[in-house]
């Protein structure tokens, strides 16, 4: 196995963090949301939810990503990742837009979790029986 694929996704995803971070600090200046405050003008709100949407969501993609890629299959793991990933960017940019627009991103990187959940469980149970 090679942990190249996982390993660039989690680099990928950390350069997703920074983006939404360097959103949401443009949105404060722009909209003079000064922290704490978490919320004030809609266009502030929608990147702010991005942004904790997006580490929300890390939080179930990491730890499968990677038990896909030990237990499943590391190139497998990767490309799904990277779906994960465009599904999140789709996202940003469709929810910074609109909120309504945020389904579709949303439904690829869900899906994409999904499948590393599946590869991760299959390839943990199936040596079990």
């Amino acid at each position: 196995m090679t942990a190249a694929w996982p390993a660039l996704i989690t680099l990928l995803n950390v350069v997703l963090l920074i983006y939404t971070m360097f959103l949401v600090g443009g949105a404060r200046r722009k909209y003079a949301i000064h922290a704490p405050a978490t919320s004030g003008h809609p266009d502030f709100d929608r990147v702010f939810r991005v942004q904790m949407n997006t580490l929300e969501a890390t939080v179930m993609f990491l730890p499968c990503l990677w038990l896909a890629a030990v237990h499943w299959n590391a190139y497998y793991a990767g490309y799904v990742g990277l779906a994960w990933i465009a599904g999140r960017v789709w996202y940003a940019i469709s929810y910074a837009r609109a909120a309504n627009l945020r389904g579709a991103g949303f439904g690829l990187a869900f899906l994409a979790n999904i499948v590393l959940l599946v590869g991760a469980s299959y390839g943990l149970l199936a040596p079990l029986f």
